[in-house]
Parts: structure tokens; sequence; C-alpha cells
């Protein structure tokens, strides 16, 4: 595809937002819950049970170098990378899951605290977001500030997701089946709400892209957690390498097709 279009548009440094767009994220952000668990928890021995708040912190501190690094790559480069893109968002997604649960267990916040406090860093982002550009809308990251302010809102999104779909399945009392059954309800009326209405279309995408997260988080607790905990206790390792390969799988068969933004 040619940079500008008969349109006059140019090409997005993001992904369009299609099917498959959706399906990648949502298996992101299941990856994201293993590899943060294998990490934290097999790795570096952290637990439920007895968080000493070390493994959290070790693990946040590798992925957010990780993460720091792939954003510089991504705001570097001049044009759409299908695969430098999904990188940075299984990053993102990762980090969110180490950083959540050393915010709600090892200081203690709790999973209810911890969704509040990151519930309104979500708002703050997006409404700084807005002040500064204009708009929230994807199809208008191009430049270095859209695009920090882009990947400020998905992580603050992310780790959103890790500490409400705990709550969900915890506080909540529905357990990780049912809060993955709740969070897909929900975005199946977020996809009503987008053939059916006139609702905006820049809503409807930040909040589905919120609500993937817990959907994932929930997803990955019920593979990997123990099976006396409502999990599958499942292989971490082995859980986030298929993850992976299906990730990758997907990224390479689809179309890397870049989201469009006028001039």
């Amino acid at each position: 595809m040619n940079s500008k279009t008969l349109q006059g548009e140019i090409l997005a440094k993001v992904p369009a937002v299609t099917l498959g767009f959706w399906i990648i994220k949502i298996l992101a952000t299941t990856l994201g819950e293993t590899a943060g668990d294998t990490v934290t928890m097999t790795w570096l021995g952290e637990t439920t049970e007895a968080a000493t708040g070390y493994g959290y912190l070790a693990g946040t501190a590798i992925f957010a170098v990780v993460l720091l690094a792939l954003v510089w790559l991504q705001i570097r480069t001049k044009v759409f990378n299908a695969w430098l893109y999904w990188a940075t968002i299984i990053a993102s997604t990762t980090m969110g899951t180490t950083l959540a649960d050393f915010a709600t267990r090892s200081l203690g916040i709790g999973y209810t605290g911890g969704s509040a406090l990151l519930l309104g860093l979500v708002l703050a982002s997006l409404f700084a977001w807005y002040r500064t550009t204009g708009t929230v809308a994807v199809g208008a990251v191009g430049d270095t500030r859209s695009e920090i302010f882009y990947w400020l809102t998905i992580t603050f999104s992310q780790t959103l997701g890790t500490a409400l779909g705990d709550w969900t399945a915890d506080t909540g009392g529905l357990g990780y089946l049912g809060g993955a059954t709740l969070f897909a309800i929900g975005l199946a009326v977020l996809a009503l709400l987008y053939w059916l209405t006139r609702v905006s279309r820049t809503f409807l995408f930040w909040a589905a892209f919120i609500l993937t997260r817990p959907l994932g988080a929930t997803v990955g607790d019920f593979l990997d957690k123990p099976l006396g905990h409502g999990g599958l206790e499942l292989s971490r390792p082995l859980a986030s390498l298929t993850l992976a390969a299906a990730i990758g799988l997907l990224v390479l068969l689809l179309p890397k097709q870049a989201a469009m933004r006028s001039h």
C-alpha cells in the first residue's frame, strides 16, 4: 500500500482495528498474565499467600526496561511495523500484570483500591492526551506526543485490567471462568453498540481495549492458577510459549494493515 491514498490520507503507526486486531489483543493480554506469573511466581518464587513484594517488584523492573526500549523503537520508526507493535503490546500487558500484583498484593491496597486508582490514571491520561492534541482517536497516532500518550494510556489500561480481573474473580466471587464470561459479555455489548448505534467509535475502542485486558487476565489465571484456586494449574512457561506461538502465527498470516489518519 502506498504511503498516501487518493483520499489524502496517510498511514498511521498503529494497526487498523479489525477482527484480527482484537483476536491478537486478547491473546496478548492472556500471554501477559501467564508470562508475568512465570517470571514473578515460577522463577522468582512469589506467591499470593505470602507476597514479599520482591518478586513482583523485580518482574516489574525487568519488563519496564523492555517496554521502555520497545516504545522508544516504536516512536523512532517511521512506518507501521506489526512485529514491533505487538511486541510492545505484550511488554505493556506483562508489565501491567507484575505492576498490578505488586500494588494490590505487596503494597496492600487490595484489588478494589488498585482498580479504582488505575481507572483514575487511565482517565487522567486520556484527559491529558485530549487536552494536548485535541483527540484520543487511534487514527491520530502519528506524531511523538500522540504516541507517548497512546503507550502511556495503554500501559495504565493493561495494569487496570489485571487488577479488575482479580477483583472480579476474587473479591467479586465470580471465579476465573465467571469473570471471563462477564467481560466477554461486556465486549459483546460493545460490539452491538458499534454495529447498531452511532456511539462514538473512539469511546467504544477504548472501552473495548480496556475490557479485553481483564478478559485475558482471568483466562490466563484460569490456565495457570492451582486447582484449589479454581485454575487448571497448567505449566506457566508452556502456556506462555503456546500463546506466543499463536500470536506470532497470526501476525505472520493476517494482513499487516496500518490504520489511516487524515492530514
